[in-house]
This record gives structure tokens, C-alpha cells and sequence, in this order.
């Protein structure tokens, strides 16, 4: 089996998640000139708005990187061309069935990554011919699987079955939760929260500064009945509670969301009526740094870690 940086051709096995919102060129751009694997994510983005991302991407680096394409967006197909005509070499899928586009991408030459939240998609990811995994846990911010399963329990029960290799999503921050669940078989990690509260992030700046300042429990997952989407409880997140509380429909759910509330929120900074999305792991970031500097520090608590279990004695 290759490794992760085999694969990709990195220097470390890090990911930057592909986010609706945070993840441009300069992220992405940013991630992989650091050594990693910067993606810039489609979802949020017109097909005109990422080829140009693409396109200044491609200048801001000579490294790998990647696009994250949710598969249930509009724009679908054009999407995918623009990425074939601008030479794009990695393609992380996600939120659809891996067998609808992952040999059409493959016969271009592109290497294809699949996003699963349970070990029955992985299994079906990997006989759709996937070139690896990302196995997502509960934790993880933005829309997250229904199952409710944590990375602790996702990632062994996933490495158990696959044979390709096996990429670690929700909840990791830090070194040392890359060391834990590449302890527990990964072959690399996928980090998206951390690197919201970056400089490079295209998320609004006031959202970067809510990430700083949650604590435990100020996340909560919910709108389960449409997408389940792990959100920072603000206004928005109250009026969704008071829907539940009286007994609420579908049909008043979509109404309450509307139209690109995410976008209101994480980019143009409504903290109140905007969707803020984000995992648990935000308790855990406490400052706003350059990602070359978050991949860095990752990197270092990740050696450290190495050493304090190299000492410990049972």
C-alpha cells in the first residue's frame, strides 16, 4: 500500500480540508507550499470562481493540491470539466456516490478521494475504485453522517476492513491527535477547523475570531432531517432549537434556512443569523496563525508525542 505521501506526493501526511467558505487558493496555496495537501473547496464556489481559484493556485504553488467537490451541488458536471481542462491531479469527492464519477476522474489521470462517515460507505468508496478514504467522525464540523460515529471508534473499524489507505477526519487539531489516531491506523489526517483560524482562510475574519473564543459544548449537531450539520450555537441555532421544541416539519426547517445561510455566516460574518460551521475540535484553537505555522506546530506536537510514548512504561 502506497503512503499518503507517496500518494499525493507531500512532504507530510496532513490534509487541509476541502471547506465551503474558508478553503481558496490562498489556503490552499498556503497548506501545500508548508508541505501538506491544500484543497480548495468547490462547494462554495461558481464554476467561473474556481477556475480562477484554480488558476491562481496553480501560481501560488508548484506543490500538489487538490479540489473538494461536494457531489450533490448544482453545476456538477461543469465543475468536474473545469477541473480536468486546468490540469487539477487530486480530486477529494464527497456528500454522493463514489461510483458516479471516481473512473470517469480516473481515466484522466486524477487521483480520487472519497469522504465517508461510516465503515459501510468506506467498503463501497473502495469498490468504486477510490484511491483512499477520508473516514470522517462525529466530531467534525460542517455536514457530518447520521450514524454519530467518533473518529475513536470510526478509524480502527475502518482500517480493519479496507486495504487502501485510510485518511483520518474530525477532531484533530494538534500533533498529538494525529499521532492518536495514526496510532490507531491511519496513514494521515485531514484537518479542517484548525485551519479555519488561519491567516489564508477566505472564511470572515469575525468567524475566525467565534472559533478563538468556543468552548466545550458550543457546538451542537443538528438539522438532522435535511443534512446533519455540526454548528456554533448562535441566534440562528436558537430559532432552529425553538422549531424542534414545538414540533417542526421539513418543510418549516428549509423554510428557517433558506438560501446560502452558511455563506451569510462564515463569509460575510452575521454571527447571529448566519450558519457557523465547525467541529468540537474549536474548544481546542485558541489563536489565528499562518497555516504554514499551524502545519509546523502539528508537525512538532506530533514528534513529541512520538518521544513521551517511546518513555512510557506498563
Amino acid at each position: 500500500m502506497q503512503t499518503i505521501k507517496e500518494l499525493f506526493h507531500i512532504k507530510y501526511p496532513i490534509i487541509q480540508g476541502g471547506m465551503i467558505w474558508a478553503s481558496g487558493w490562498r489556503l490552499a496555496s498556503a497548506v501545500s507550499n508548508a508541505g501538506g495537501l491544500g484543497l480548495i473547496g468547490a462547494g462554495s464556489m461558481y464554476p467561473d470562481v474556481l477556475r480562477e481559484h484554480i488558476q491562481k493556485c496553480k501560481q501560488a504553488t508548484e506543490n500538489p493540491f487538490g479540489v473538494n467537490v461536494p457531489m450533490l451541488y448544482p453545476n456538477l458536471e461543469e465543475i468536474l470539466q473545469i477541473i480536468i481542462e486546468e490540469g487539477v491531479k487530486i480530486v477529494f469527492t464527497s456528500a454522493g456516490n463514489p461510483k458516479t464519477y471516481t473512473q470517469f476522474l480516473k481515466e484522466k489521470g486524477i487521483t480520487v478521494v472519497h469522504v465517508v462517515s461510516s465503515l459501510k460507505f468506506a467498503l463501497k468508496a473502495q469498490d468504486a475504485g477510490v484511491d483512499a478514504v477520508v473516514a470522517e467522525g462525529f466530531e467534525a464540523g460542517g455536514h457530518n453522517g447520521r450514524d454519530e460515529t467518533t473518529t475513536l471508534a470510526l478509524i480502527p473499524m475502518v482500517k480493519e476492513k479496507i486495504s487502501i489507505p485510510l485518511i483520518s477526519a474530525g477532531g484533530i487539531a494538534t500533533g498529538a491527535a494525529m499521532f492518536a489516531v495514526m496510532a490507531l491506523g491511519a496513514n494521515g489526517v485531514q484537518v479542517g477547523s484548525r485551519f479555519v483560524a488561519s491567516e489564508e482562510a477566505s472564511s470572515h475574519p469575525i468567524f475566525k475570531q467565534r472559533v478563538v473564543e468556543a468552548k466545550e459544548g458550543d457546538t451542537q449537531l443538528t438539522l438532522k432531517e435535511l443534512a446533519p450539520v455540526r454548528l456554533l450555537k448562535n441566534k440562528f441555532y436558537e430559532d432552529v432549537n425553538a422549531l424542534y421544541s414545538k414540533g417542526t416539519t421539513i418543510e418549516e426547517l428549509q423554510t428557517l434556512l433558506g438560501r446560502a445561510r452558511a455563506k451569510k455566516g462564515m463569509f460575510e460574518g452575521d454571527m447571529e443569523e448566519g450558519e457557523l460551521e465547525i467541529g468540537q475540535v474549536s474548544g481546542l484553537i485558541h489563536d489565528i496563525k499562518p497555516a504554514a505555522v499551524i502545519v509546523d506546530q502539528m508537525i512538532s506536537e506530533f514528534k513529541a508525542a512520538q518521544q513521551i510514548m517511546q518513555n512510557v512504561q506498563l
